[in-house]
């Protein structure tokens, strides 16, 4: 059973509705790590950047003591082999070495448990992954990054996405397509039960 709710919450919540026991590589300040809390009754956040994982500590409610936050990366997750039934990455593995590859993906897979799902939301190149046998979803409708005014909008444009900036300046809005910032929209999901 899985439970989907509708537009961006899609992705983020297209996981079990409870496992015993998650592992989130590449977690971050936690923008999956917090729906995840209450879906399991232990979550590993793995996460190799100091000041993001005290963040997430920060962000994390203090009910949240099956939570444990430690370092780590892709090609050598800090996890027993089929130690979690769920094993989730948000936008963090890409099939470079530097960002998991191969190497990760195995990892990811040699940590979760038989019957168990390996998830990648907001994959960055899913045709990498579906030649790996994992499945892709996308679900569609239309979808915006948004910005708290459209000046802030404009200012991270011209820092993160400089080719945009003209097309962000002439809309004016604090909502961005990500078509027009040329980017992949968080709507899509890989994924893969381990046998």
């Amino acid at each position: 059973d899985f439970c989907l709710s509708r537009g961006l919450g899609d992705v983020y919540k297209r996981q079990p509705l409870h496992v015993s026991r998650v592992i989130e590589i590449g977690a971050g300040t936690g923008r999956l790590t917090l729906e995840l809390v209450a879906r399991c009754d232990h979550l590993i956040a793995i996460e190799p950047v100091a000041p993001l994982r005290e963040r997430l500590r920060r962000k994390l409610p203090v009910a949240a003591a099956n939570v444990l936050i430690v370092s780590g990366f892709f090609d050598a997750l800090p996890a027993p082999d089929r130690s979690a039934e769920l094993v989730v990455a948000c936008s963090a593995l890409t099939p470079e070495p530097s960002n998991g590859g191969d190497r990760g993906l195995a990892e990811m897979e040699r940590v979760c448990a038989r019957g168990g799902m390996v998830a990648i939301v907001w994959p960055n190149h899913p045709e990498w992954l579906t030649r790996q046998g994992y499945r892709y979803l996308s679900f569609p409708g239309p979808m915006t990054m948004d910005f708290a005014t459209p000046a802030e909008a404009v200012e991270m444009a011209q820092i993160f996405y400089p080719q945009a900036v003209a097309e962000i300046q002439a809309r004016g809005e604090r909502q961005v397509p990500y078509e027009v910032l040329g980017i992949n929209p968080p709507r899509d999901l890989a994924y893969r039960i381990i046998s």
